[in-house]
């Protein structure tokens, strides 16, 4: 695919000035070279400058979560730790868990960017259950995102484990979707550890399929 990177530098997007190009990550995603109004530089992902995800190194984050404590005073609660662990991980490049999330290009949708939206939305954490997105490859929204058990979690994420065969990738869900079996059978036999040629065969022989 043929395709022209739109040059950023020289622009500001709100507290950040971009220097210049920085990097293509694994997974496509553009991060440029920006410095701050507060004096720090680092590198962001481009599509979070153009649609006002990343606001500032984090100076910016950090004022608006103070004047959050001092209005909502729920800062030392599980839902806001839940709440502020979701942004970190989407847009704090720093974050051990980054890479997983915003480095594969998983955002938080805007309207949640104020705690008191989140919890309009999603309502009160109910006890032991923790916030799930449905579809593990989209962003975080009311929409895509709900309050499941560790259980279902698990399932979830085994269910959008990757497995290639014939010169195709899809998660399992997918996998299933398009063979018309039950992920969970696909999920079973993939945890005895058969192999994916193994996993598949069956339906693959029988179906003539494509993407």
């Amino acid at each position: 695919m043929n395709w022209k990177r739109i040059d950023l530098t020289g622009k500001k997007f709100n507290r950040l000035l971009v220097l210049g190009f920085s990097h293509l990550n694994n997974y496509g995603v553009l991060y440029w070279h920006v410095k701050c109004d507060c004096g720090n530089k680092r590198a962001v992902r481009g599509s979070s400058l153009k649609n006002g995800h990343t606001k500032s190194c984090s100076c910016f984050h950090k004022e608006i979560t103070s004047k959050t404590f001092k209005k909502h005073g729920r800062c030392g609660e599980s839902i806001y730790g839940i709440w502020n662990s979701m942004k970190q991980r989407c847009l704090n490049i720093n974050d051990s868990a980054y890479k997983y999330y915003g480095g594969r290009g998983i955002n938080v949708c805007e309207r949640w960017m104020k705690f008191e939206n989140f919890i309009k939305d999603m309502g009160e954490r109910p006890e032991d259950l923790t916030l799930e997105r449905k579809n593990n490859n989209g962003d975080y929204t009311p929409r895509n995102c709900k309050w499941a058990t560790r259980k279902e979690q698990n399932n979830n994420n085994r269910s959008n484990r990757i497995l290639k065969y014939n010169g195709l990738s899809l998660t399992i869900a997918q996998w299933a979707d398009k063979l018309k079996i039950k992920p969970n059978t696909l999920n079973n036999r993939v945890f005895r550890e058969w192999s994916t040629e193994r996993s598949l065969a069956q339906k693959i022989e029988k179906r003539n399929y494509s993407v």
